[in-house]
């Protein structure tokens, strides 16, 4: 009975160690080097940026919060950290662009002395908000909470204009419309998206 009692205690620990969240580490540790890389190398940090400027870049990203959203949903550590090393990775996903809107080289260029700047207090606080949202959002569709979820998607949009606009000055305001939009459109499928999941869940 002993026996019994501790191999079934081992089975349990072993899913401590199930594919699921080995590969959602392996995606965790590629987003890790992708940043630590980019805070580091001064030429690839430059290249990114380059690349960033592309206005699909800048659209596609909120996008990200829809599949990050659905795999919390689904309780999917793999899912949750591919989406966010891909949503890191998307900065470079898209060729330079030939024109580049003045407001758009302000604010990049404001992004990237920001980020390379003297690193203080006020500024850590200000970085740890964003994997602060992304966890509160991670655990509110983790525990199905879709008003809360929605609330932490408003607020990470609003703080993200917010700062931009305070921060950056008039090249900020390049930011709205992209937030904007991508606010609406996350909103709308994670609405969707939670009804018709809550829908089949309970006709099972």
């Amino acid at each position: 009975m002993r026996l019994k009692k501790i191999c079934k205690l081992n089975f349990q620990n072993m899913k401590i160690f199930n594919p699921d969240k080995i590969i959602a580490l392996l995606f965790l540790a590629l987003t890790v080097v992708f940043i630590a890389v980019s805070m580091t190398n001064q030429a690839f940090f430059d290249w990114v940026f380059d690349r960033h400027h592309n206005p699909w870049s800048w659209y596609i990203r909120p996008l990200f919060l829809i599949p990050f959203c659905y795999f919390a949903y689904k309780q999917s550590w793999t899912g949750i950290s591919a989406t966010v090393f891909c949503l890191f990775t998307s900065m470079f996903w898209f060729n330079t662009p030939a024109l580049v809107p003045d407001n758009v080289k302000e604010f990049l260029q404001f992004e990237k002395g920001w980020l390379y700047g003297e690193w203080n207090f006020q500024k850590t606080m200000l970085i740890i908000t964003v994997p602060a949202s992304f966890i509160a959002l991670g655990l509110t569709c983790w525990k199905r909470s879709l008003l809360m979820g929605l609330g932490v998607v408003a607020l990470m949009a609003t703080g993200k204009i917010i700062w931009s606009v305070q921060s950056a000055g008039e090249s900020g305001k390049s930011i709205i419309v992209p937030a904007i939009l991508g606010l609406a459109i996350c909103s709308g499928l994670i609405l969707w998206g939670f009804k018709k999941l809550e829908k089949k869940k309970n006709a099972k």
